[in-house]
């Protein structure tokens, strides 16, 4: 069931959603060379403690088959494309990382994403990372009342393909609420016109991610939760948890 929520209730999730900024600023300052992925998970730990807020990604285990994620961050690098686990893996010039953060505030949750490199950036990096973020950027300006679900995804795919990335529907973007997941689904690539209209109060993640290689396939690791590019390439992903209402899209995880 989809859920629309009130004005009150979409600045409570705007709360919610300061926190992830600041979460992500945190790891960001923290972000270099020789860093360890679970010394960045520990400070995002920290920034939601002092919030009082917690996350709907630790202990996080959609199917029986799937071990309970043991970290409040998804940290993946290089070919990583999704729900990297924090390793005591160490940052290296030159590493593509990708970090998603959540948080639940007073019950309302807030989830974004954002890519950027390590060290020395490569050039083709920063390109993967301008096209995902070009494709956000559309994909928000699409979430306007009596549009629908499809033109979201539609403007995101345009954006990819014409970029020559990889696009994977598998997972996507998706509703979100009292809790991380919720309907509908908003995939990373489809056809205007089509899928559920946009109403004031639908608060989605919208949330490309492209693989550099431009096809479409990948794999999951032994763990259960690393998604990488099936042929090696680098992969970047960025998100905003985004309310639609009667003014236009509003994001709620931009920084305060």
């Amino acid at each position: 069931m989809i859920e629309l929520r009130t004005p009150g209730e979409i600045e409570a999730m705007r709360a919610a959603g300061a926190v992830v900024a600041d979460m992500h600023a945190a790891v960001r300052a923290a972000a270099e060379l020789g860093v360890r992925l679970t010394q960045l998970d520990a400070i995002a730990r920290d920034v939601l403690a002092d919030a009082g807020a917690t996350s709907p990604f630790l202990g996080y285990a959609p199917l029986s088959t799937t071990p309970p994620f043991p970290g409040v961050l998804c940290l993946s690098v290089n070919d990583v494309a999704l729900h990297g686990i924090p390793t005591p893996e160490v940052l290296e010039d030159g590493d593509l990382l990708s970090v998603d953060a959540g948080a639940v505030l007073d019950g309302w949750v807030g989830d974004a994403a954002t890519t950027y490199p390590i060290g020395t950036p490569r050039p083709e990096d920063v390109a993967l990372v301008e096209t995902t973020e070009r494709a956000l950027a559309a994909g928000i300006a699409a979430a306007v009342v009596g549009n629908r679900i499809g033109d979201i995804s539609a403007a995101i795919g345009a954006v990819g393909r014409a970029g020559g990335c990889g696009i994977n529907t598998d997972q996507g973007g998706h509703g979100v609420g009292r809790s991380m997941h919720e309907a509908p689904s908003v995939p990373n690539e489809g056809r205007a016109g089509r899928g559920v209209k946009l109403r004031a109060g639908l608060v989605i993640a919208i949330e490309p991610w492209f693989l550099a290689g431009g096809s479409d396939d990948y794999r999951v690791d032994a763990d259960g939760w690393t998604l990488r590019s099936a042929d090696g390439s680098r992969a970047a992903h960025v998100e905003h948890t985004v309310a639609v209402t009667e003014d236009g899209p509003r994001i709620l995880t931009a920084p305060r």
